[in-house]
Order: structure tokens, then sequence, then C-alpha cells
């Protein structure tokens, strides 16, 4: 168990947490949430004791141990891969390499001998026996195949490094797991993995992601991060996003008696207790949620851009039509011989581990680069606007005002019209007179949907949207695409985003095209495509 009492922390007149008190338990998942720059990582950094809190402290049950997830991807490369895994238990690898270097000796003594002989005892406690397997066993769950498990770490690339430091935080059963990002640079399969790994979890655990499948999939509790306090909420992402919006309803509509809010509020806990009957931590959340009042639900102060793609027309019957498409970068090909007809209402996900061909599409199609072979046809009827993964072209050395940068791609100059615009964005009073060539990613990616919804397109191409983008700026996307009533093509790994979104999934693989009509737990579930995905693969 780990707990804190009176937590705070400065940076100058700055309070980023305000005599912070709160416990987190064995057997739970805790969504660390906040926006950013609230103070997620830090926290957990106060927690490990890498950082010092002002005043307060942090309390963890004697004899537990702690396992963090290291962001320093370069610390471990002189060491091989198994034994970084290993490493991650340090007095199990303290004890290892102890047995190791006397039993190397060459005047190996009586008192050597009832060294080791303590050190095997301890050794066997610890489960020191099945250590190898163990680790090879996370590091193959986690993608990393058997042949890469006696190199060192410098010769993985970025990726695989992830991987191998997340193996190393989970090795060893930790009494207590924090983990900042743990999904970034993985795979579906290995997120998959990862969760049902979390899900049997029986120890504490804390995590800050911004993917909301992952915390609804591994979650019992959501911490929240706001003006400095943490509060804590029973249940996942989803239950907290949408108790805090009921919360923030039935506050503004004071006219209603009390009794009909509680009614409202207790059909909405039912409905969620009901849900989570059928998850793996089942028993302990829904008893938890029959006990949740009115009280216990709170509005949050969150801010969340509004985002409406709304086009000026509809597009008639014909949207896309690409014919022989291919292209090569670098000598290599990316795109062969493409055939592909985009319908009316499609909202199309492009899916596949390779992000190149995904992006040299939305390229081509987009007049950005020019295809080697074959042809594409945009109806007559169609207007695009497209929001490129790599947005730099258009901030890099921009020293206008964020009003003056968003009139270069509006028809209406008039400022009052271009604040607006902005103040959907969370870009309101001063804010909207900041430079473009400062603007953070979270920000840069708002003003880049700012400039997408402007010309009403009836088609939309987005390739990896919410990147950068905070929970709520997610949030905000998702549901306004989800509405969007045009026709979509995107990338996202975002597994939530996809799902929601897409009536129409689209992998690009060496050898073709996997096209279905079909959601994204689907196509993910489906025996056909997972067949089809073998042999296009193989």
């Amino acid at each position: 168990m780990i707990s804190t009492n009176g937590v705070t922390l400065r940076y100058g007149k700055r309070a980023l947490f305000e005599d912070v008190t709160i416990k987190f338990t064995p057997g739970n998942c805790y969504g660390l949430i906040g926006a950013n720059g609230a103070g997620k990582s830090t926290f957990l950094k106060i927690l490990s004791g890498e950082i010092e809190p002002n005043n307060g402290d942090v309390h963890m049950t004697p004899g537990e141990r702690m396992a963090v997830l290291k962001q320093n991807h370069y610390e471990f490369d002189e060491v091989e891969v198994l034994k970084t895994v290993m490493m991650g238990h340090s007095r199990l690898f303290e004890i290892m390499e102890e047995k190791n270097a006397l039993y190397m000796k060459e005047d190996f003594s009586e008192e050597d001998g009832m060294r080791a002989s303590e050190l095997e005892g301890e050794f066997e406690d610890l489960n020191g026996w099945q250590a190898e397997s163990d680790a090879a066993s996370l590091l193959i769950g986690l993608g990393i195949e058997t042949d890469l498990h006696e190199k060192k770490m410098k010769e993985l690339d970025g990726s695989q490094k992830v991987r191998v430091l997340l193996a190393q935080a989970l090795f060893g059963n930790p009494d207590n797991l924090l983990l900042d990002e743990p999904t970034n640079h993985l795979d579906i399969e290995s997120i998959r993995w990862l969760e049902n790994f979390l899900a049997n979890y029986e120890n504490t655990v804390i995590v800050v992601s911004h993917d909301r499948h992952f915390l609804n999939q591994v979650c019992t509790h959501i911490a929240d991060i706001d003006f400095g306090k943490i509060q804590m909420y029973v249940g996942n992402y989803d239950f907290w996003y949408e108790s805090s919006q009921l919360a923030l309803k039935l506050m503004r509509e004071q006219n209603k008696k009390k009794e009909e809010k509680i009614k409202e509020l207790e059909s909405f806990i039912a409905r969620f207790s009901a849900n989570a009957s059928k998850s793996k931590q089942a028993t302990s959340r829904k008893k938890t949620l029959d006990k949740i009042t009115l009280d216990d639900i709170r509005p949050s102060s969150r801010r969340y851009p509004f985002i409406n793609f709304k086009p000026e027309r509809e597009a008639g019957k014909n949207i896309l039509e690409i014919t022989g498409l291919t292209k090569s970068i670098d000598g290599e090909k990316v795109i062969d011989n493409l055939h592909m007809i985009v319908n009316k209402g499609d909202k199309i996900a492009l899916v596949g581990p390779n992000g190149l061909p995904k992006t040299t599409l939305f390229q081509v199609l987009m007049g950005e680069l020019e295809a080697d072979s074959g042809s594409y046809a945009w109806g007559v009827t169609t207007t695009q606007a497209y929001f490129p993964k790599d947005n730099s072209a258009y901030f890099d050395g921009c020293n206008l005002t964020l009003v003056d940068w968003l009139r270069q791609y509006s028809k209406d100059q008039d400022e009052t019209f271009l604040r607006g615009f902005l103040g959907r964005m969370l870009f309101s009073g001063e804010e909207a007179l900041k430079k473009a060539n400062v603007l953070s990613g979270g920000e840069k990616v708002r003003c880049m949907l700012s400039k997408a919804m402007m010309p009403g397109a009836n088609v939309l191409l987005f390739d990896e949207p919410t990147n950068h983008l905070d929970l709520e700026s997610i949030t905000a996307l998702n549901n306004g695409l989800m509405e969007f009533d045009g026709t979509m093509m995107f990338v996202s790994h975002d597994h939530q985003f996809v799902h929601t979104i897409a009536n129409r999934i689209i992998e690009i693989t060496p050898n073709g095209i996997i096209d279905k009509l079909m959601t994204y737990d689907e196509y993910l579930e489906s025996e056909e495509v997972k067949q089809l995905r073998e042999k296009m693969y193989s």
C-alpha cells in the first residue's frame, strides 16, 4: 500500500500540489488523470521518491517493494536484455551477482560457503530459480522474441527498449507498480497482453496513460488531479467522464428537484454497475459502485474544446476511386498497385504496423507527393480537409499571432470570427495572441483542427490526429468525429477512437490490402481476418 499525508509541492508561487492526502490499496489499479501540466508524472516521481515534496510525507507498507517504469532509454545500453529485465528486482539481482562472484572464486573458503548458503536460501525465497524463465515470458508477451534476449540493449531500437523497460518494471511481482504511459510504442497485441496482465494483477498499480481504452480495461479507480488536489473516484475512465459530465449537467439545472436528480444518477450508476459485472475485476468494482451516492460524484472543472466538422454541402455518390496506385520512397515500394473505392458515408480506419504507406497515401491524395504509377479521382462534389501527421511546416519559423495564423486559411477575415474559432479550441483572450512558433505539441494540434474545421469539407483525411493531445481534447475530437456525417479516412493508434468512429477497416500489408466493413473490435476478433493477416504478412 502507498499513501500520502499532506503532500505539497510548489514551484515559485505556483502550487502544483496542495496538502494531498490519499491512499492506494492492494488489488486496485488507479488511473492518474489530469490536464496537460497538472502534474501526473511529477506525482509519480513524488511517490517513487525521485522528487521530494516541500511538505508532507509518502508512506509505503514496510517490507514492500516498488517498481517504476524507467524513462531513460539509454540507461542500460551496455547490459544484456534478459539481465536488464531481472535488474527490475534489485535485491534478487544483487543476490544473483554475489552468488556468481562467490562461486567464481578460486580460493572458495568455509566462510564463503556459509555466505553462499545464506544467499541460496534467500534466492529460493524470492523464487530465484524461476527468474530467467519469468523474465523471458514477460519479454515474449511484450513482443521481444528469444533471439534478442542475449543481445545488449544498445542493439535494440527505441520501441524495443521501451518494451524491455516495461518488462523490467513488471518483473518479480512488485507490491507497488508505477507506470507512466506504458502503452507508448506498443502494438495492439502487446497492449492487449498488458491489459490482461494488469487485470489479473493482485497488487497496487498506479498508471498514467492517454489511452482511454487501456484505462477502461485495467482501472478500478480514477485519481483525478484538479486545482492541486487529487480526488478519487471508483470505476474506469468512461465512468469518471460520464459521471462528471452528468454531475455538471445536474448542477446547471438547479430548477430540477433533488429527487429527480438522484433518480437520474441512480439509473446511471445501475447501468454502469451492470456493465462492470462483465469485467475481470467485476465483483469488487460492482460492490463499490452500488454504494455510490449523489455526493460522491462531482462536476469536473476540465475544459473541453468544441470540435464540430459540419460540411457546407452534401457530397454526391462518387467520393474517391483509386486505380493501380504505386509509390516508392527512397527506393522502397510502400504502396504497390493499390485499388480502392471510397463510398459516401465511409469512415475508414487505415490500420497496420507500418505507418509509412498510410502517410504516403494521404500525401499522394492531397497532392503533396506524385504517384509513380496509377491514378486517383475525387468526386466533383467533394471537398477535402487534411490533417497531416507532421505539422511542423505550418509553424516552424512562423512569427504570426494565432489570429493571423488562422486568418491565412479563412474566407472570413474578421477578427471576431477568427477569435471565435480559436476560443472553441481553448485559445481565448490573450491566448489568441500567442505566436505560432512557440506553441506546444498539443496546442499546434488544436490549431490544425481549427484549420480543418474552417472550410466545411465533406471529406476528412486525418493522419494521427490524437498525437500530443490530452484526454480532454481526445475525447472532444472523438465525439466530434462520431457526429460528422460526411466521409472520412483516418489513421490512429487510439483503440477507442478507431472503434467508435470507423465503420470500415482497411489494412495495407506488404502483399495487398485487407478491406472489411466492420468495427475495429470485430476486425481484431475475426478469425477470417487473422488468417488473412497471416497470409498477407508471410
